[in-house]
């Protein structure tokens, strides 16, 4: 089975969305289920994982409301305030929804590079352990120091990177993105995602050249058990369609064995969220 590990879905506001801007009018509408089913179809994906925006409970409500409704979206990576008092009650609540599988927050988005390490925020990352939750990590290439320490410090829980970290495609640099990169692999409890690329290259010139560095260093570090392919769609057409992002992943990996491509393609996904497929 191949599952899309990472996608949104939205009813667009300029309110709710503002950091959609002008250049990437072509996402200021809508994107629902029926829109990406027959693109996954097209390319022979079978489910996804939907992935929050917005960081508010009434989002992961949203997104578990879609899963309820459409069979393919496998699970749904939401969101609560991990900072909060009441978090553990929080998180009892949304645990119990059985296409939970983990919780995100926007840290590319805080000012201080060394959020992660907030006692407030681990401590609630702390408690996903126990609802058998996993954490999507969202950041830029400066906050990989933070998350190599972050991470550290929880060997039980289960991480994945997002976007490979969003390193710098479009002017081609690899320092010190690659390094860190390797730190963070160094923790086996990490995975990472082979998504979010394009919109970090040349959104009208890309080639598949330019994400060769940057692939080859993160199937080196994690190794083929510990990588998953995501679309990042919608956020994707504003540089690519969902079928040359998705390509653009296969390619690279088709001089892997059969079972290696498998897990890249599905298994890992299905394994590390615990999907019920």
């Amino acid at each position: 089975m191949k599952i899309d590990a990472h996608q949104h879905f939205w009813k667009y506001t300029p309110q709710e969305y503002g950091w959609i801007s002008e250049e990437m009018s072509v996402i200021r509408r809508d994107f629902l289920p029926p829109d990406l089913q027959p693109e996954l179809k097209k390319a022979g994906f079978d489910g996804s994982v939907a992935v929050q925006a917005p960081q508010t409970e009434e989002e992961t409500h949203f997104l578990l409301d879609l899963a309820d409704h459409y069979s393919f979206i496998k699970g749904v990576v939401g969101w609560i305030d991990l900072q909060a008092a009441n978090v553990e009650e929080r998180l009892s609540v949304f645990a119990r929804h059985p296409k939970l599988c983990g919780i995100r927050h926007v840290v590319q988005a805080e000012p201080d590079d060394h959020f992660l390490l907030k006692p407030a925020f681990k401590k609630g990352v702390s408690l996903l352990e126990k609802f058998k939750l996993t954490y999507d990590i969202l950041i830029y290439p400066k906050q990989l120091p933070a998350a190599i320490e972050f991470v550290a410090t929880f060997p039980r829980q289960k991480f994945v990177l997002d976007h490979i970290a969003k390193p710098f495609i479009k002017d081609h640099i690899t320092e010190p993105w690659d390094t860190n990169i390797r730190r963070l692999a160094a923790h086996e409890n990490v995975y990472c995602k082979l998504s979010g690329m394009v919109t970090e290259a040349n959104w009208k010139q890309w080639k598949k050249s330019d994400f060769t560095p940057y692939l080859e260093t993160v199937l080196e570090a994690f190794g083929p058990n510990r990588l998953m392919i995501g679309s990042d769609w919608p956020v994707c057409k504003v540089a690519g369609e969902y079928s040359q992002v998705m390509q653009l992943v296969q390619e690279f990996i088709s001089t892997l064995s059969t079972d290696e491509q498998a897990r890249i393609l599905g298994r890992n996904a299905i394994g590390f969220y615990g999907l019920k497929v």
